[in-house]
């Protein structure tokens, strides 16, 4: 059952990890370098504070083609406040989520710390699982 499916069970362990003082362009080469679409950035005490996407580099590259070169630190550009989901919650809990908003990953966190990253396609993959074709 979707409920009893973890999401610790699906969940990227190795992922890309921001830092807010880098240079949004250097960040966004790094998302397309790691071929993903967002990635968490920690402050200097490994603290969950904001997701950069690619919506949001779309949005400085916009800013900088009308308003001049763009750039500047990944805290001005990144969301913040991230929602994230537990290592505990369930892969239909995500998926609920996920038709809701318009990210395409949420950090997971546990007690504090980031664990890990779970993605659209995680969840595709724990689907696949459930329902096999």
């Amino acid at each position: 059952m979707l409920r009893s499916m973890p999401v610790q069970g699906y969940m990227k362990k190795d992922f890309l990890i921001l830092d807010p003082e880098i240079d949004v362009l250097r960040a966004a080469h790094l998302l397309f370098d790691s071929d993903v679409s967002g990635a968490p950035v920690l402050d200097e005490h490994g603290r969950l504070v904001g997701m950069l996407t690619e919506q949001d580099c779309m949005q400085v590259a916009l800013q900088g083609f009308y308003h001049g070169e763009p750039g500047g630190p990944v805290k001005r550009h990144m969301s913040g406040d991230p929602k994230y989901v537990s290592p505990d919650q369930s892969i239909l809990t995500v998926l609920e989520m996920f038709i809701d908003d318009r990210f395409q990953s949420y950090p997971v966190v546990d007690n504090g710390r980031l664990v890990g990253v779970i993605t659209r396609r995680d969840v595709m993959r724990a689907l696949a699982e459930y329902y096999p074709g």
